[in-house]
Order: structure tokens, then sequence, then C-alpha cells
């Protein structure tokens, strides 16, 4: 891999080299001199092109086998967790606790209150902690939080139990996007994200299958099948957690696994695409309201609330809406698995494709249309048939869009604590109407729910649809002003260093459409 290759700008498709050049002035061959002065030693000098590809495509497929099989498992038992109730509500959880459809609910949201509220915090956290120390600490307490919620006797006990559960979660997710930005190219970023947030629709899957099977616990230990899927599942994060202090790695500028030549190419890589991700950078107030003055975290905010509301009320209520289809109990737990796998394939595939494209925001907008024309079905169909047509395009509109939106967040903010300050609070905002998705289905409503399918359609229209062609539209735009030179003052008399602290406001940074 030459230089020219090095400090192609991966989503632009151009040479930054070029566009630095306009925008600020650099003369012929001193952007380049600048990027070799910034790089680590090349420990492939002297090399060919093809044994320097050879040595990268290694270098990346080591990448690949270390990081991103044990994230996903992560993630899986995540989402398991947050999501099961539903899962135990089929196995009268309700009845047991003795609690109403509203105090149902209220558990649902209590989750989303706690998880929003420290998300943000939680990529700070992760930094200063280090990510082998950080995410299994948090896998251990909620793990412990889950078997607690097994032996919960009444709605208060279930209501403390999801409130810490919430704050618990809230590091993983915000935090696992964050540490793999810090890893890939913004053009290798978008298909991973894409397998690791996969993950999700495969634990809506198996959740069905794990939930039908636990369930046939009922009565061992005196205790009903929904205490069991969440005893047993609890039990098992707390050993995966124990296992994460060794699975989990550090940021590549202190990862045990990479010699030190594997290092320098790893930085070296991250630096010619233009971040800075890679090293260490001292924490400031100053990156924090660089993320609160910034338009694009309101607007990537919206984006991502249109579609993560919709995942967790899909997430939360499937089980049910199947349910209510005419289905028993364990036929509606294995009816909710080929939505979810269907989700997973379109899921990896919209990211393949973003990647290749660099048009994340025109993959979100023909991926949502899918989640309307379902959610229209949900709301105007009356027969199974069609409803349950309706659950699969709604989850192939939904699940897509969650890791190409966490993606396009990522790939258009730069510096080191700014972006994990605004995947903080996109998530975090996201999250927080997770309190709307648990109570917009409703059980006097049930059983075609045209209320709650119809919020979720809005959402889906206005928020994700409407706001991410508003925002394909607003970059472009800011582009074109890049390209004229009209961002130039933005550069003057600053040097080297002090450019780099622009970040993404570096006039000759090209924002992925």
């Amino acid at each position: 891999m030459g230089l020219d290759d090095k400090i192609r700008d991966s989503d632009s498709g151009r040479s930054p080299s070029d566009d630095e050049k306009q925008v600020t002035g650099v003369g012929a061959g001193q952007f380049e001199k600048a990027v070799l002065d910034d790089l680590p030693p090349d420990p492939d000098a002297g090399l060919s092109e093809a044994e320097r590809a050879a040595i990268d495509r290694k270098l990346l497929w080591k990448l690949d086998l270390r990081l991103i099989p044990w994230l996903c498992l992560l993630y899986l038992i995540s989402f398991l967790d947050r999501t099961n109730i539903g899962n135990a509500k089929l196995d009268h959880l309700n009845e047991s606790l003795h609690i109403t459809g509203g105090q149902y609910n209220a558990c649902l949201s209590i989750f989303f209150v706690s998880y929003a509220l420290f998300e943000p915090l939680t990529n700070i956290l992760l930094k200063r902690l280090r990510p082998s120390i950080f995410i299994p600490i948090i896998m251990l307490l909620w793990g412990i939080v889950m078997v607690t919620m097994g032996l919960t006797h009444d709605f208060h006990g279930m209501m403390a139990a999801r409130f810490f559960l919430g704050m618990a979660e809230a590091g993983l997710f915000p935090g696992i996007n964050y540490y793999l930005s810090c890893w890939y190219k913004r053009s290798e970023f978008g298909v991973r994200a894409a397998i690791f947030f996969s993950a999700a629709a495969v634990s809506g899957s198996f959740g069905g299958l794990l939930a039908a099977a636990i369930g046939q616990m009922d009565g061992i230990g005196g205790k009903r099948g929904w205490a069991w899927i969440f005893i047993l599942e609890g039990l098992a994060t707390v050993l995966v957690g124990i296992a994460s202090f060794w699975m989990v790695f550090d940021f590549p500028d202190e990862a045990h696994f990479l010699s030190e030549v594997d290092r320098q190419r790893v930085i070296r890589r991250l630096k010619a695409d233009q971040q800075s991700s890679a090293e260490h950078e001292e924490f400031k107030m100053e990156y924090f309201w660089a993320s609160l003055k910034d338009w694009k975290t309101y607007m990537y905010a919206m984006i991502y609330m249109g579609a993560d509301m919709p995942l967790y009320a899909f997430s939360l209520f499937l089980p049910s809406i199947i349910k209510d289809l005419g289905y028993a109990s364990t036929k509606a737990q294995l009816l909710s698995v080929p939505p979810y796998a269907a989700a997973a394939i379109l899921t990896i595939t919209v990211g393949y494709t973003a990647d290749r494209t660099r048009q994340r925001g025109i993959c979100n907008i023909c991926t949502s249309v899918l989640g309307v024309i379902g959610f229209s079905m949900l709301c105007a169909g009356t027969s199974p048939g069609v409803r349950y047509a309706g659950t699969f395009l709604g989850a192939l509109g939904i699940y897509p869009c969650i890791a190409n939106t966490i993606v396009w967040t990522s790939n258009n903010t730069e510096g080191v604590y700014k972006r994990g300050v605004t995947m903080g609070f996109v998530i975090g905002w996201g999250n927080l109407n997770g309190v709307v998705s648990s109570n917009v289905y409703q059980m006097v409503d049930s059983p075609l729910y045209r209320q709650g399918h119809g919020i979720v359609l809005a959402y889906l229209t206005l928020f994700l649809g409407g706001g991410s062609a508003l925002m394909w539209v607003l970059l472009r735009r800011e582009n074109g002003r890049r390209e004229r030179g009209e961002r130039d003052y933005w550069a003057e008399g600053l040097g080297e260093g002090e450019m780099e602290k622009l970040g993404d406001r570096r006039p000759g940074f090209v924002y992925t459409l």
C-alpha cells in the first residue's frame, strides 16, 4: 500500500491532499510530508505494493478474528437480557407478580430512563478505565441484576431490578461502537458495525428459541418458567463477563495481542485515514462542549431515535403481537424467530453496501421504506397472514438503520473524546425514546394494536426517513462549501497540531453522505 493509497480519504474516494492544497493553501507535496511526519515509523519500507497489500489484508483479518466474534457475543447477551422480559411475559410474568398492563409498561420504561441517563458518560469512562476493565465489570454487574430479576416477588422489586439493569448495560453498545471506530478505517467500520449489531437480531431469534426451552422448566425448584429465563440467562452473563477480562483488548496503542510492528501498522493506517483516535488524547471539557455545539449531534440524535424507538417497540412486543394473531405461547415464541433472522441478514448486507457506495444516508432512506410498508400493513391489515408479513418488513426496515446510523455518526465526528461524547448523546437520546416504545402498545388495544403501529410508523417516516434525507442534503451542501474554499478561514494561521484539533471542522475533512 503506497502513500497515495494511505492518504486517500476512505469515504470521499479522493485524495485529501488535493482538498488540503485547495482549501488551506498547503503547497504541492507539503501535505504529503506532513502526513509522513505525523505517522509512526513505517515497518514495511522498501516492500512492493503487492507485499504491502498482502500484509494489510493479513493484519485486517487478524483484527477481525480477535475483536469481532467476542464483541458480537457480548452484544447478543446484552440485547437478550434487556428484551427477554417480553418472552417472560408470555410465560405468565404478569400473573405471578400480580402486575397490571400499565405496571408492566412501567417496568419496561424505567430501564430506558437509567440507560439514557448514564449512557453519555460511559465512553469517557471506557477511555479512562480501558476496555479490558470497563466492559467486563459492567457485564458482571448486569448479570447479577438479571439473576435478581428472577428472584423478585412483586412490581416494586422488578422496577428496581430493571432500573439497575439499564444503568449497568448503558456502557456496552455506545462503548463498543466507539471502540471499534478506534480500530478500523471509516470505509471498513460499517460492515463490522453491522455484523456487531446483527447480534441484536440474532438474539431476538435465539431468545425466542431459548425462552421456549427454558419455559419448560416451569415449577422446578418452586420457580415459574419466567423466573428461570432471568436466572439462567443472568448466570450465563456473569460467566461471559469473567471471561471478558481476558477476551476484551485495549485500544491499538496498548493492545497486547499485537506485536510492536503490527501496532505501528494499525496506527499508521488510521492516521492515513485522517483519524486521531488511535492514540492517547487528554480529556478536556472543550471536547464535551464541542459535541454539544455541533449541529450534527442533534441531527443524528433525531435520526437515531427514528430507528431506536421502533426497534425497542418491535423487540419488546413482537412475541405478544404474534400471540395475539391467535398462536399459543410456545408457538408465538418460535414464530418470532424468522423476522429476526431476515433482519440480521439485511443488516450485514446494508453495512457492506454502505461501505462500498459511501452513501449511508441513501441506505437509511431506502431501508426505512421497508419499515414504513411493514407497519402500514400492520396498521391496516386484519388477517394473520398479512400482519405476520408486516412484522417481516418491519424488522427489515428497522434493524439495518441502527448500525448504519451509528457508523454514519462516527464517520463524520473526528476527535477521540468528541466522537465518544457525540455517540453517547446520540445513542442515549435514542434509548430515552425507549420510554415511548414501552408504552405505545397497550393491552386495551389488542389484538390489532393500531395506535402503537401508527406511532412507530410516524417515527419511521418523520425521523428516520425524513431526518436522513435532510441530513444528506445538509452534508452535501457543506461538502460543496468546503470544496469551493468557503471554509478556508477556519484554518488560517493554524499549525499542523492546531489543524488536527479542529477534527471534522478541518476544512479538508470531507463528510460521508
